[in-house]
């Protein structure tokens, strides 16, 4: 099996056209970026046909951004992944309040590619919509 065997080939995400009017395809280390974005961008129940798959992460939209829901978002996140993301191993894995807005947290993943052993990062923004401010 070679390297490309295992990370595999396919549509880029978001979907697109290539220059000939095709699909656009994705393969590499760009793959198995797009396939961890399209699983954190998902929330559960969102595919009819695959009601599980996702991040519950989408649950903590409505949540204060504290120690608590930071805790339980890292844990979305790390469940997300090893589930539905068997070519990698998550080495390190942050979720803090985006210093520049308070507005959404940043998800800080590095990750190693299981076949290559390369170690790559992945930063996501996650907007939260919070508690109104009290009167």
């Amino acid at each position: 099996m070679t390297s490309s065997d295992f990370i595999g080939r396919g549509w880029r995400f978001p979907p697109g056209v290539n220059s000939s009017g095709g699909i656009a395809m994705s393969s590499g280390a760009e793959e198995i970026e797009n396939a961890m974005r399209m699983i954190l961008l998902t929330a559960p129940g969102e595919r009819v046909m695959r009601p599980e798959f996702g991040c519950r992460i989408w649950d903590f939209v409505f949540h204060p951004l504290g120690p608590n829901t930071i805790g339980e978002m890292r844990h979305a996140v790390q469940e997300a992944l090893q589930r539905w993301e068997p070519r990698v191993a998550i080495e390190q894995l942050d979720v803090a309040p985006a210093p520049q807005d308070g507005a959404f947290a940043e998800v800080s993943i590095h990750y190693r590619v299981l076949e290559t052993n390369d170690r790559r990062n992945l930063v996501l923004p996650f907007y939260e919509i919070g508690e109104e401010p009290a009167p």
